[in-house]
C-alpha cells in the first residue's frame, strides 16, 4: 500500500499471499490431524485428552480478538503475525517435553493462544490487497485454496514422516515452517487502519437473541458443526489402533479438506441454490449423522474413504448455508455482532464444550461414541423444519 507522495502499487501481491497462505496453512496441516494421537502416545487417558483439546479450543475465542485488537490499534498485522507465528513454533517444541496431563495442558494453551490469531490476522491482510483495483487486486478465494492444498499436502507428507520417524516428527514440522512464516510476511503489503470497527454492544446482542430465527441458526451450527469434536480429536487415535498405517490416515484425512474445498469454491453455492439455505442444512444434518454412524461401526479404510468427503456436507455446505440465512435474518447494524455470536456460541463455544464431552464418550463407549454424533445431527432435522416454516413466510413476503 502507497504512502503519501508515493506512486501506488501497480504489481499484483496474490503469488506473495498465495506464498504466505501455503506455508501458513502447510504448517496446519503438518500437525493438527496428528497432535491427539501424539498426546495419547504420552500416556494421557481419552477423557483427559478432551479436556487439554476442548480447552485450547477455548482459549482461542479469547487470543484471536484480542491479537486481533492489538493489531489493528497498533496498525502492526504484520509483525503481531509474525510473533504469533513465532510464539506458535516454540510452544510447538514444548510438546516433546510434555510427559504429564498438566504439563500437556500447559503447553496446549500456549499453543492454542499463539495459533488461534493467525488465520484471522492473514484473511484481514489478503482481504484488504484484494479489493484494490485490477491490475492489483485479486480475488480472495485463490489465496485460501492455495492454503487448502497446502495443507493437503503437508498432511500427506507428515503422514509418510511419521511411518520413517514417529510421531514426534509432526512436532518438528510444525514448528520449522512457522519459523518461516516471517519471511513471507516481508512481501506482503501492509494494512492502514481505516476508521473503527462496528461496535459490538450489549443491546445490539439482545436484540439478536429476541430474534428467534437466530437462535435456530446458531443452534443448528451448534450441532452439527460441534458434532465434528469428537472426529477431529479421535479419529486419528481410533485408525492408529485399528492399524492404519499413518500414510493412509494422511490420506484419509486429506480427502475431508480436499471435499471442503470443492464445496466453498464450485458444489457450495449450486446446491444452496437448488435446495435454499434451508435444504443444505437438512442434507448436512443428514450426511453427518451418516458419516458418524458409519465412523461408528467400522474402521475399513474403503467405508472411511467413502464418508471423509462426506467433510464438504457436513462442514463447508452447512457453514455457507447458515451464512446466507444469517443475511436474509440480521438487520444490517447488527451484521459484525451476529458473526461474532455465531463464531463464539455457534461454532467456538459448542466445539470446546463438546471436545471436553467427547473424551468423556470415548473413554467410556469407544466408538460408539460417534453414535452419539450421529444422534446431534438428528437433533439439528426439526430446528431446520422451524427454519423452513421461517424462510417460506419470508418468501412470501
Amino acid at each position: 500500500m502507497a504512502k503519501p507522495g508515493e506512486a501506488p502499487a501497480t504489481r499484483s501481491p496474490v503469488a506473495d499471499f498465495v506464498l504466505l497462505y501455503a506455508v501458513l496453512y502447510g504448517a496446519f496441516g503438518a500437525a493438527s490431524p496428528f497432535l491427539p494421537a501424539y498426546v495419547e502416545e504420552r500416556g494421557i487417558p481419552a477423557e483427559l485428552i478432551g479436556v487439554v483439546f476442548g480447552a485450547g479450543t477455548a482459549i482461542r475465542l479469547i487470543a484471536a480478538p484480542i491479537a486481533g485488537r492489538i493489531a489493528d490499534r497498533t496498525h502492526a498485522l504484520r509483525l503481531v503475525l509474525a510473533l504469533c507465528a513465532i510464539g506458535t513454533a516454540l510452544a510447538a517444541t514444548g510438546y516433546l517435553a510434555a510427559n504429564s496431563f498438566w504439563t500437556l495442558l500447559v503447553i496446549s494453551l500456549l499453543h492454542a493462544t499463539a495459533l488461534a490469531p493467525t488465520t484471522n490476522l492473514a484473511d484481514a491482510l489478503a482481504l484488504v490487497a484484494s479489493r484494490h483495483p485490477a491490475p492489483v487486486g485479486f480475488e480472495y478465494g485463490w489465496v485460501r485454496g492455495a492454503g487448502s492444498a497446502a495443507f493437503i499436502v503437508a498432511s500427506i507428507i507428515a503422514g509418510w514422516a511419521i511411518a520413517q520417524h514417529g510421531l514426534s516428527v509432526v512436532i518438528w514440522m510444525q514448528a520449522l515452517i512457522m519459523l518461516a512464516v516471517p519471511l513471507f510476511l516481508i512481501r506482503v503489503p501492509a494494512v492502514e487502519a481505516k476508521g473503527e470497527r462496528e461496535a459490538i454492544t450489549r443491546s445490539g446482542i439482545l436484540e439478536l437473541l429476541r430474534l428467534r430465527e437466530f437462535r435456530l441458526v446458531v443452534l443448528v451450527a451448534a450441532l452439527i458443526l460441534g458434532s465434528h469434536a469428537l472426529h477431529d480429536t479421535f479419529s486419528v487415535i481410533r485408525w492408529r489402533a485399528a492399524g492404519i498405517s499413518p500414510q493412509t490416515i494422511s490420506l484419509l484425512w486429506s480427502l475431508s479438506v480436499a471435499a471442503e474445498v470443492v464445496v466453498f469454491f464450485v458444489a457450495g453455492p449450486w446446491l444452496l441454490n437448488r435446495l435454499t439455505p434451508v435444504g443444505a442444512i437438512a442434507l448436512a444434518a443428514l450426511a453427518g449423522a451418516s458419516r458418524w454412524i458409519v465412523a461408528a461401526f467400522t474402521a475399513d479404510v474403503v467405508a472411511l474413504a467413502l464418508i471423509q468427503p462426506l467433510h464438504g456436507i457436513t462442514f463447508a455446505l452447512l457453514h455457507l448455508a447458515c451464512m446466507r440465512l444469517l443475511a436474509r435474518i440480521v438487520p444490517d447494524h447488527l451484521a459484525a455482532t451476529a458473526q461474532a455470536i455465531y463464531g463464539t456460541v455457534g461454532v467456538g463455544a459448542a466445539t470446546a464444550l463438546i471436545t471436553v464431552i467427547s473424551g468423556l464418550l470415548y473413554a467410556r463407549m469407544g466408538v460408539w461414541a460417534f453414535g452419539v454424533m450421529s444422534m446431534l445431527c438428528l437433533a439439528a432435522l426439526p430446528i431446520a423444519r422451524s427454519l423452513l416454516v421461517y424462510n417460506t413466510a419470508l418468501d412470501r413476503h
